[in-house]
């Protein structure tokens, strides 16, 4: 298993756009499974899960860890391909990047912040941060740092944003910073309640 990876084909993107599907990802990150294990974990039948299964391989976001005989039978473990999985949108990915967004929207309220969303304000913040993450490096460094073997994932996360900034310019810091405050307002401007500033 690699500790990173970058997903940027609209077909990956529309598969990681099922629930069952990124649930599957989780539990094969931590840990792998045969087709029963995850099928008894997420209370779907065997069959429901093999057709998951094909599609998460074909796209090599999952693969086979282990096969182990018992008795007559082979069982096949599976595990993800990668410990994170770094979702690099595109055009193509506008669509999954909206509804991965509405869905982090939808669940403010549960933290406290009561929040007015539509279809216009989700499209305006995906632009928003689909500029700040084409300036400056385009995954260059993400991928490097993901390929790192003496660091854990989370800090090869951190590697590679630090590289990001250290390899911008004044000016497109500065206009990152620019399309941060932009972000933040808008995203304030959800609230039914605003917060004092």
């Amino acid at each position: 298993m690699k500790q990173f990876k970058v997903i940027k084909t609209p077909e990956s993107f529309k598969l990681l756009a099922d629930k069952t599907r990124r649930r599957m990802i989780y539990l094969l990150r931590a840990k792998e499974r045969t087709v029963s294990q995850i099928a008894e974990e997420l209370e779907r039948t065997p069959q429901a899960i093999y057709h998951h299964i094909r599609q998460l391989r074909d796209a090599d976001m999952i693969e086979v860890a282990r096969e182990e005989r018992i008795d007559h039978f082979i069982e096949t473990y599976y595990q993800a391909t990668a410990e994170v999985f770094y979702v690099s949108h595109g055009e193509e990915g506008k669509e999954y990047a909206e509804k991965e967004a509405k869905e982090a929207l939808q669940s403010l309220p549960k933290l406290g912040f009561n929040v007015t969303i539509d279809d216009e304000t989700v499209s305006k913040l995906v632009d928003l941060k689909m500029r700040m993450e084409e300036i400056g490096s385009k995954g260059e460094f993400e991928e490097q740092s993901g390929e790192l073997d003496d660091v854990d994932f989370l800090t090869k996360q951190s590697v590679g944003h630090y590289a990001k900034l250290l390899a911008m310019s004044d000016k497109e810091f500065d206009e990152h910073v620019k399309l941060e405050r932009e972000f933040r307002d808008l995203l304030r401007s959800t609230l039914a309640k605003k917060i004092a500033t």
